[in-house]
Parts: C-alpha cells; sequence; structure tokens
C-alpha cells in the first residue's frame, strides 16, 4: 500500500535504481568471470534475473554497462573526502588519509569493482585510462599538492611531491591491498591497516622530515 504523501513517481525512480542496479551486479559477475568479450547481453541478463528487453531498456550495449560500473566506482571513491588541509600537519594528516585511503580501497564489496575496471582495461583502454586519471592520479595529485603546502611551512623536505606521494600511499598497500584485490585475503580489519600504516608514516617522515 501506497504512504500518504508518496508520490507514484518516487516509487518509479526508486524502482528502476533497484533494477540498475540488479543489472550492474549481474553484469560486473558476468564480466569477471567471462571477461569482456565472452560477456554477451544474453549471460548479463540471466545473471542479473531480468530479460533482455529490460536489460536494453537500461543500456545499449556491453560497452555502456562497463562504462556503467566503472563511472559507480568512482562515485563510490569520491564520497570519502580525504582532509588535505595545507594547515594540518603531517604527523595528523598522513596516518589519518593512510587509514582512510586502504579502508577505501579494501572495502567489502569494492574489490569487484576494481578487478573488472583491471580486467577490462586492456580491451577498453580509453575507459581505464579515464578510471586512472579521474580517480587514482587525481588523489595523487591532491596529496602532493598537500605535501608541497607543507615543505613550504618548513615541515618537509621533498625534491619531487607527485613522486613523494606515490611512495607514500604505495608504502600504505603493503601486505593488504595485493592479497586483498587477488582474493588471497579478505579486507583488513582496522588494526590490520593501522599496524602497516603508521610503518609507511614512519618510513615516509624518516626520508622527507626537515631535519632539525
Amino acid at each position: 500500500m501506497v504512504a500518504v504523501g508518496t508520490s507514484l513517481l518516487q516509487i518509479t525512480a526508486e524502482e528502476d535504481s533497484s533494477k540498475r542496479r540488479q543489472i550492474l551486479d549481474g553484469a560486473r559477475k558476468v564480466f569477471l568471470e567471462l571477461g569482456f568479450d565472452g560477456a554477451s547481453m544474453g549471460e548479463i541478463a540471466r545473471a542479473a534475473g531480468v530479460s533482455k528487453g529490460t536489460l536494453y531498456v537500461y543500456f545499449d550495449d556491453k560497452c555502456r554497462l562497463f562504462e556503467a560500473i566503472v563511472e559507480e566506482e568512482k562515485i563510490e571513491q569520491s564520497k570519502t573526502a580525504f582532509n588535505f588541509d595545507p594547515a594540518r600537519d603531517v604527523d595528523t594528516t598522513l596516518p589519518e588519509f593512510g587509514r582512510a585511503y586502504i579502508a577505501l580501497l579494501c572495502r567489502p564489496g569494492g574489490g569487484s569493482a576494481i578487478r573488472t575496471v583491471m580486467a577490462i582495461a586492456e580491451r577498453m583502454p580509453e575507459v581505464g585510462s579515464r578510471f586512472y586519471e579521474q580517480v587514482i592520479a587525481n588523489n595523487v595529485r591532491r596529496f602532493a599538492t598537500y605535501l608541497e603546502a607543507r615543505a613550504a611551512h618548513g615541515e618537509l623536505v621533498i625534491d619531487n611531491f607527485e613522486l613523494a606521494a606515490w611512495q607514500f600511499m604505495q608504502m600504505c598497500q603493503a601486505t593488504l591491498f595485493q592479497a586483498f584485490i587477488f582474493q588471497a585475503k579478505p579486507s583488513p580489519s582496522p588494526d590490520q591497516i593501522a599496524t602497516v600504516v603508521d610503518s609507511a608514516t614512519r618510513v615516509f617522515l624518516a626520508a622527507y622530515r626537515k631535519k632539525a
């Protein structure tokens, strides 16, 4: 029964969103199992539990479906707002950023989207490149800008800020991300993340903190 004040338009929008989610989940599963070339719209429809007619209402072809999966992951990652306030000291910002970054990267369910992008990037390099630039490289650039601000403040001594940003982010992934993305281990716990990120922070500051 429809509650008073609830419009049919709202109900339709909610149903539409739910159906789209159902299709994307099915498509992700098929892409991972069969690869892009092996996946067919028929297989995707079966995996999603919808008719091919319904599938084509939402997506013209599997290229559009894959692009929607990539866009969804970009949106999901953008929901995490890393605090790169240039006024915040590195002892506060680095471990906080590292924890949030790895928790996002290794979140339950998040691996399947990243695996899908990695698996199809060779087949659709323009989509993979767009994801890299708008998500991964964008975070690196924002972090590098923060490091440059702290160097100007006299807290760090760094020759190549983008390289330093990559180094810290890669150290935070150590023993965690690859094991997760290849399904060798589940999502790491907050304690596991903290252990690795704290170690990465110590190594990074030992290399780049301005000596007294």
